[in-house]
């Protein structure tokens, strides 16, 4: 039995032994009869995965689109949303790294501006401060950040965006999969599989609604996502899959559906109970220790918890832990740069312990997180 006491499904979770039998059975199926004829036969499989990810998502099969990755899905989304200049695109503290730069980036060829939505007094997103009007026309609203443990509130923003048309692109990277989203209210969402959902690497969805679908000008099409129809003629797909490529990792996408079916199994609202139960134990314990600091915000917490030491630096600490069997991860300032610059902070040791991290590891975590370096 291994002695790894796993607190990095932020990072990149451990998959079911469903998940994996899923993925190393269709791999072993392609060496035997070739990667067309092993997609052949799971078709009715792959066409049902809409369905599970609808279900997970609560939204229709025809708003779930298969991806590669987050990254994928969120650069797919942003390009195709309209941008001139003038325009606005407003943005949370806790901006994650790799929507910043795209977002930096067009910002650049466009004209448009990004502007930052103030926190409230607990840390999320100050939805009284959120100043719109007919030229904002997207905003990028991080579900939970990748640097700490707060939740931001979702459905007062997507309210607040429809009075003046604008857009919602919600990052649930690091919340699919750990809490329910079936009543998150939203335009467009991304997520990975590798994190909470325990899906393979690789794989990743897009959520995008049928009814703002005709809003965006997706550039990246392929003969899948449109057809060929005259010589000089193309007829894209009128649902979500107008943003997906044809080729794709078949088990990988297996995989993924397996995971979605496990966690829908185990119930979300079991899952989100269990995983803030375990958050809860172990901030609270690592609140007891001396030289520690919980470097949580928001009013409603997650299953992401961070801290620093005063006696080792994070990098540090994090590769000790590792020796002593304890995974977890640094999160660094270039990640989530409006946040850590206005907190005065450079690293975090996160660790996001999931349903099946014990009680007992996570006491045993803080006994060792609790020796001196």
């Amino acid at each position: 039995m291994s002695d790894l006491i796993f607190l990095d499904s932020a990072g990149s979770s451990i998959m079911p032994a469903e998940v994996v039998d899923e993925v190393v059975g269709h791999l072993r199926r392609e060496t035997e009869i070739g990667g067309y004829r092993a997609a052949a036969e799971r078709r009715d499989d792959l066409e049902a995965g809409y369905g599970v990810l609808a279900e997970l998502f609560g939204c229709a099969p025809s708003e779930v689109a298969f991806t590669d990755s987050a990254t994928r899905s969120w650069l797919t989304a942003f390009d195709a949303v309209p941008l001139a200049k003038g325009d606005r695109v407003l943005v949370t503290e806790v901006e994650y790294g790799g929507n910043a730069v795209p977002m930096l980036r067009r910002a650049e060829e466009t004209g448009a501006t990004i502007e930052v939505v103030p926190s409230d007094r607990h840390g999320q997103l100050d939805v009284d401060a959120l100043d719109l009007d007919e030229r904002v026309k997207l905003i990028s609203l991080v579900h939970v950040p990748t640097n700490g443990g707060l939740v931001n509130p979702v459905n007062e923003v997507t309210a607040k965006a429809r009075e003046v048309g604008a857009l919602v692109l919600l990052d649930a990277c690091q919340s699919t999969g750990q809490l329910d989203l079936s009543a998150v209210d939203y335009d467009m969402l991304v997520c990975t599989g590798r994190k909470w959902l325990r899906g393979p690497r690789g794989t990743g969805a897009l959520v995008v609604r049928d009814d703002v679908r005709e809003r965006l000008r997706p550039r990246l099409m392929d003969h899948s996502a449109a057809e060929w129809t005259d010589l000089d003629r193309f007829e894209p797909r009128a649902d979500a899959r107008v943003f997906e490529l044809w080729e794709f990792g078949v088990a990988d996408r297996l995989g993924l559906i397996a995971a979605a079916r496990y966690a829908l199994a185990k119930g979300l609202d079991v899952i989100e109970a269990e995983v803030g139960e375990r958050a809860r134990r172990l901030r609270e314990g690592l609140a007891d220790l001396p030289g520690i600091t919980v470097r949580d915000l928001g009013e409603r917490r997650s299953g992401i918890v961070t801290f620093t030491s005063d006696r080792e630096p994070a990098v540090e600490l994090k590769d000790r832990l590792w020796r002593e069997n304890v995974a977890v991860t640094v999160s660094q300032r270039a990640s989530t740069r409006f946040d850590m610059t206005r907190r005065g902070l450079d690293e975090v040791v996160r660790a996001s312990p999931h349903y099946f991290v014990t009680a007992e590891e996570i006491d045993r975590a803080l006994e060792r997180i609790s020796r001196s370096g």
